[in-house]
Order: structure tokens, then sequence, then C-alpha cells
């Protein structure tokens, strides 16, 4: 690593990660929970940046703009990194997605589970065709709405949970990983999440494989690890102020 800004970003960035993987294990300890994988959110931020996690033992990182997330997956196409989309996704950005992509926290209708069915057969078909290894199953994340009333943070009705659970199970080329939520802004993060584990025991009906529970920011994520996550999706804390966007 040179001299001057950039080890000092290193410097900053393993202060903050460490802060921050110690209020896990406090947590994971003071709920008597195992500690749930760290996502790392990483939006806005260079591919440096990036390169520096991955350094400090980082695998795991979240993405939420394809065109983002593409140009950094295939600048550290090297690195031992899992790459999980994890904002709102479009039909039409699935087939680029695919490419990159371990996980979708974000799936939330059944016309995008049939998108990303059909994106990871047409992956395959390219990587068979260019003798490259081809991809495994994308771990799907079912995302559920926990507001009471119509908001911006996106996800499928719990009510539907059943039905949107069967139709990744039908899906080739996807596998049911688990449920996704965000908790609602001005609400108590500890009942939303408890709402969410909820929900998760309605997927796990359909498929008992699909445990895994995706929830917890900078700001709730001891209430999240409390609840049960087994995955926390932190940026700021880890990465600072979001810089300047042009």
């Amino acid at each position: 690593m040179p001299d001057g800004a950039g080890s000092a970003r290193e410097q900053d960035l393993e202060a903050r990660l460490r802060a921050v993987r110690s209020r896990i294990s406090a947590a994971a300890t003071a709920a008597d929970r195992p500690e749930p994988h760290l996502i790392v959110v990483t939006k806005y931020f260079p591919a440096s940046d990036v390169r520096i996690l991955a350094g400090l033992g980082v695998t795991d990182v979240g993405e939420n703009r394809d065109q983002e997330a593409a140009l950094k997956a295939g600048e550290l196409e090297a690195l031992p990194l899992s790459w999980h989309f994890i904002g709102q996704l479009q039909t039409n950005k699935a087939k680029s997605v695919v490419r990159y992509a371990h996980s979708v926290h974000s799936v939330d209708r059944s016309s995008l589970v049939a998108a990303l069915g059909k994106a990871v057969g047409a992956e395959n078909g390219r990587r068979a065709e260019a003798g490259m290894e081809l991809r495994g199953e994308l771990d799907c994340y079912l995302q559920f709405t926990l507001e009471t009333a119509p908001g911006s943070r996106g996800g499928a009705q719990p009510v539907d949970a059943e039905s949107l659970a069967e139709a990744v199970l039908a899906t080739e080329g996807l596998r049911l990983a688990g449920v996704m939520a965000v908790a609602p802004l001005g609400a108590s993060p500890a009942e939303a999440f408890e709402r969410l584990l909820e929900i998760s025991a309605s997927v796990r009906a359909v498929e008992p494989s699909a445990t895994a529970v995706s929830a917890g920011m900078s700001g709730d994520l001891e209430e999240a690890i409390a609840a049960g996550a087994t995955h926390l999706r932190i940026g700021s804390d880890v990465l600072g102020p979001r810089p300047a966007v042009g």
C-alpha cells in the first residue's frame, strides 16, 4: 500500500471495520445468538476501498446499482469476493446482475423471479459456449415490506410469502436463501424484525433450508441480531460519510 492518502484510508477503514465487528460480537454475545455474516455495503465508494476491505478480511460486499456494481466486480474479479445485489432491481437488469452477483436480496415479485431464472440460464449458456466454468445457483432473498402503510422501502406483502417462495423453488438456476427487509423509518426496529422472523417461518414452511435472514444496518444492527438476523448490511459505519456524487 503506498504512503500518504492511501495508507491513511486503509487505517481509517481498518479502525471502522474493527469497531463494527466489535459491535456485532458484543450484540451476539448479549443476545446469545451466533454472529451473523457481515455484508459491507460499498455503494458510491470506489473499487480501491473494496480492495482495501478485501485485504482486511471482508469477503462479502453489497451494491444497489447495477452499473456501479458491474464495473467494480469486473475490476476486482481476481479477489475472493461474493457480491450481493441489495437494491430494487428492474427485470431488464437481471441479465447483467447474474454475471457477477452471488445473491440478490431484493426479490419481491414473480416477474423478477422469472427474469432472474431466464438470465441465469442465458449466462450459463454464454459461459458454456466460451468454455468457461458455469455459475452456481443464484441465492434469492425474498424482500418484504414491514410498513403498515404504503411506503418507499420496497418489498412484497407478507401475505405473498408462500407463493413467492414457491415461484423461486420452481425456477431452475435459483436457490431460495431466505428473507430480507428494511426496518420502517420511525418505527421500532425490534418490532419490525420480529415481524420479519414471522415471515421467515412462513417461507421455511415451504422450504426448510431457506433459513437466511438479511436484516440490520448501521443504526439497528443490535436489534437485528437479537431478532435472529443471519446477515447484516452495513455501509456508513464501515466506510464513513458518503462521498460527493457528481
